[in-house]
C-alpha cells in the first residue's frame, strides 16, 4: 500500500520567534490533493533530573496555552545548530540551578506529527551538583522535588498532565524496575 504524499507546493503563513506555520498542498496516492497545516519548530529537549535515586526534581510553571500551572520536567528549545545534549545541560542549569555529571539520552519523540515536525530529545540527568540558576526573563518556575515512588499515582490522578513529563518519568521508572539506574 502506498502511503506517501507528494508535496505540490508550500506557503509560509506566519514566522515567529518559536514556530513557523506553513500550508502544504499534497497529492495523495489516490491522485486527489489535500492541504496540510504544518507547525515548524527547530526541536527541543527535556530532562529527567534525579536529585538522588529516590527523588526527581520537577518544576511547576504557568502555561498560557492551557491556562494553568503544570508540573513538568525541565525542557527547552534548541538554539540554531545546537547539539541536543548541550541544550539539555544548558536548560537543566537554567531552569533548576543544577548541573549533571552524568547525562544519558533516553529517547527522541515526535510531539504531534499530525501537524508538527518538532522532535523532542529526552535525557536522564544524574549525579547533580548545585550551580547558579539562570532563568530567562519571561520564566517563573517553582522547583518541586518529588519522590519517584509517587509519580505514577500523580500521573493517574491527573496531577501530572504534560506528555513529555509523563513519557520521561515512565521511561525512568521502567529503567529503575529493570535495575538500569
Amino acid at each position: 500500500m502506498q502511503l506517501n504524499e507528494e508535496l505540490i507546493e508550500s506557503h509560509i503563513i506566519y514566522r515567529g520567534r518559536v514556530v513557523t506555520l506553513r500550508i502544504d498542498t499534497v497529492r495523495l496516492p489516490s491522485g486527489r490533493t489535500a492541504r496540510r497545516e504544518i507547525v515548524e519548530h527547530r526541536g527541543a529537549v527535556a530532562i529527567v533530573p534525579l536529585l538522588n535515586p529516590e527523588t526527581v526534581l520537577l518544576i511547576r510553571q504557568y502555561r498560557q496555552a492551557v491556562g494553568e500551572a503544570l508540573l513538568e520536567i525541565p525542557a527547552g528549545t534548541l538554539e540554531p545548530d545546537e547539539p541536543p545534549d548541550r541544550c539539555a545541560r544548558r536548560e537543566l542549569e537554567e531552569e533548576t540551578g543544577y548541573a549533571a555529571r552524568q547525562l544519558r539520552k533516553l529517547f527522541s519523540q515526535y510531539l504531534a506529527p499530525g501537524y508538527s515536525q518538532e522532535v523532542l530529545h529526552v535525557y536522564l540527568a544524574e549525579d547533580l551538583t548545585p550551580v547558579a540558576q539562570h532563568l530567562d526573563d519571561d520564566e517563573l518556575v517553582e522547583l518541586v522535588p518529588t519522590p519517584l515512588r509517587e509519580v505514577e499515582a500523580m500521573i493517574l490522578q491527573g496531577h501530572i498532565k504534560d506528555s513529555k513529563t509523563i513519557a520521561g518519568l515512565l521511561m525512568t521508572l521502567r529503567l529503575r524496575e529493570r535495575g538500569e539506574l
